[in-house]
């Protein structure tokens, strides 16, 4: 590629600028390569073991498929909105939440985003220093996490346009799909899948708790996917390719998580040393060169959502972010995993309720683009701020603490979904808003 491609893509990440035409390259296979390659990863692996043994492994596959395709169909809908808006997801939700009001979640945004970078990069650290203890007696957790931190930053600084057409293009998603290959192999080689079904839960974990721990990964990515969606040739092609990318490799790793977990009986946290010294370690290996790739969405999108509140260069931003990662992952320990997953669960799963009914019911996927910066334009609303939006906003947040509190059985990530789209959908019909097409 061209310094003056390069050069080209980099002027069209402005989050608050529509992507050209000509710039929407990415096809159905593009977005199913980008989100498979994203669905998978260390920390889905782990969170998959969270399900055992408070389900049984029936119970747990269930849970899996139900919370992959409801969470992936939701995650392809949000990169519709990108795809037909031209927009990065802090540009897109600002005729939602209005042009000061969007600051709010651009700062949440953000720190979930620094957050989760710093746990993919320990994910990465800890199972690289595993593999490297067990086979040559060494350990080196500071060079691990420097190594990491590089690597994701270089592939950031690219963009999704480079990253896509120099990494998962070439040769990023073959590998993935040989460590995956592989992993499943050394699975059902060496255990007996038939003990592992025979095996009951213990009840410590409902099934609606366990749905509301799988639906946590593809909401998870709910705030970052209009960012690469925005450049999908068609809408039709985002939806496909990212939906399906996703709901395949959530099932897969969520279900490799859970088995390798019950079979070896070693807990979430043992689970690298399970895989290391079990037939997987090879397999390890190819996921960790390709794990980079989610710190690199993790970082790039926090960089383009803080480009939305200050003009700075989005290739800066990228190199700041990656620095501050970095430096996280060296001095926290990767703690509270599950109660990080539950708090990102709670803020941006009902803003999306919020979001998707504004775009494809009130607004019919309309927007207008020039008023996305313009202070006194048609989403000015109450002083830069969209009240209902935010009502409903706080409403399925309200509910999704009180079902986690007083419901823990039922799950909380749906009902505060659809309580804050209803919501939403009723104060829209009560109250006019300015007409915006």
């Amino acid at each position: 590629m061209s310094d003056n491609t390069e050069r080209s893509d980099h002027d069209a990440y402005d989050p608050l600028v529509p992507v050209p035409e000509g710039k929407r390259s990415l096809t159905t296979r593009d977005a199913f390569s980008l989100w498979f390659s994203l669905g998978i990863g260390l920390l889905v692996l782990q969170a998959g073991a969270y399900l055992v043994p408070g389900l049984s492994l029936t119970e747990g596959l269930l849970a899996i498929v139900i919370g992959s395709v409801a969470g992936a169909l939701l995650l392809g809908l949000a990169g519709v909105v990108g795809a037909d808006t031209g927009l990065a997801t802090m540009g897109a939700l600002r005729p939602t939440l209005g042009v000061r009001g969007v600051h709010i979640s651009a700062l949440l945004n953000v720190i979930q985003l620094v957050g989760w970078g710093s746990f993919e990069i320990i994910a990465m650290r800890d199972a690289a220093n595993t593999l490297s203890t067990n086979t040559f007696g060494l350990t080196f957790p500071i060079v691990w996490t420097l190594v990491f931190g590089l690597a994701a930053t270089l592939l950031a600084v690219m963009g999704p346009l480079g990253f896509i057409r120099r990494f998962l293009r070439q040769y990023g998603l073959w590998l993935l799909l040989a460590g995956a290959a592989w992993m499943t192999w050394a699975l059902l080689s060496r255990h007996n899948l038939a003990d592992a079904f025979a095996r009951k839960g213990d009840g410590s974990l409902s099934l609606g708790g366990g749905i509301d721990l799988v639906i946590a990964m593809p909401l998870s990515w709910l705030p970052l996917i209009a960012d690469y969606a925005r450049f999908g040739k068609s809408s039709k092609a985002v939806f496909r390719g990212s939906s399906a990318g996703f709901v395949l490799a959530n099932i897969w790793f969520f279900s490799l998580g859970a088995a390798y977990a019950l079979l070896t009986e070693n807990p979430a946290d043992m689970l690298l040393s399970a895989l290391a010294t079990t037939g997987g370690g090879l397999a390890l290996l190819l996921i960790l060169i390709d794990e980079t790739d989610n710190v690199f969405a993790d970082i790039f999108s926090a960089a383009s959502s803080m480009a939305s509140l200050l003009h700075f260069r989005i290739r800066h931003l990228v190199i700041g972010f990656g620095l501050l990662c970095t430096v996280i992952a060296l001095f926290v320990p990767m703690a509270n995993f599950m109660t990080f997953l539950y708090a990102i669960g709670s803020v941006f799963t009902p803003l999306y309720g919020v979001l998707l009914v504004d775009h494809f019911l009130i607004r019919k996927r309309q927007i207008v683009a020039k008023d996305i910066i313009r202070i006194m334009g048609v989403y000015r609303f109450t002083y830069g701020v969209h009240v209902s939006a935010f009502a409903a906003w706080g409403a399925g947040i309200a509910t999704y603490y009180y079902v986690l509190s007083f419901l823990p059985a039922v799950g909380a990530t749906l009902p505060a979904f659809f309580v804050a789209a209803v919501t939403y959908w009723a104060l829209a019909q009560m109250f006019a808003r300015p007409a915006d097409v």
